[in-house]
């Protein structure tokens, strides 16, 4: 990176730094217990930092994803294999969604609970849980591949 750029980029950052700081000393001047007790106070010291927290976050994500793409665009091979691990994601979701159930959810003594009948919702949080099964069971499968790996090689 050059020194411009990143001489910027320190900027930015004290910027952001010192607007987070001005909320905060705001927060702190006026104690815990008023801005628990007082709505207004709520609203004219807390929404604004939640407010200048959520722009900013927004402004990263939009960064970051653009900045991804076009590193992408740039270099066809990270788009082929990022297309391919795609394609592989997807292929595990399907196969999750054929696993899932959708049936109602009950509780402990098999009755259904509040807002737990069976259909769509039901079928996509169990697609979900057993998506992040499949996942975890192959980085777990990969871990343990290492482990081993790094025992038989020293």
């Amino acid at each position: 990176m050059n020194s411009t750029v990143s001489k910027i980029l320190s900027l930015v950052s004290g910027l952001i730094g010192l607007i987070a700081i001005y909320f905060l000393v705001r927060i702190i001047m006026e104690g815990d217990d008023a801005v628990k007790e007082s709505l207004d106070l709520q609203n004219s010291l807390v929404s604004p930092f939640v407010s200048f927290a959520r722009i900013i976050l927004i402004i990263t994500a939009i960064i970051a994803i653009v900045f991804s793409l076009w590193n992408l665009i740039r270099q066809p091979k990270l788009l082929k294999k990022s297309l391919i691990s795609l394609a592989a994601m997807a292929a595990l979701l399907i196969i999750a969604y054929g696993l899932a159930s959708d049936a109602a959810v009950t509780n402990a003594s098999g009755m259904v609970i509040k807002d737990g009948q069976a259909g769509s919702v039901s079928k996509w949080v169990s697609t979900g849980i057993i998506y992040s099964m499949i996942l975890g069971g192959i980085g777990l499968g990969f871990f343990l591949w290492d482990f081993v790996k790094g025992l038989v090689t020293k």
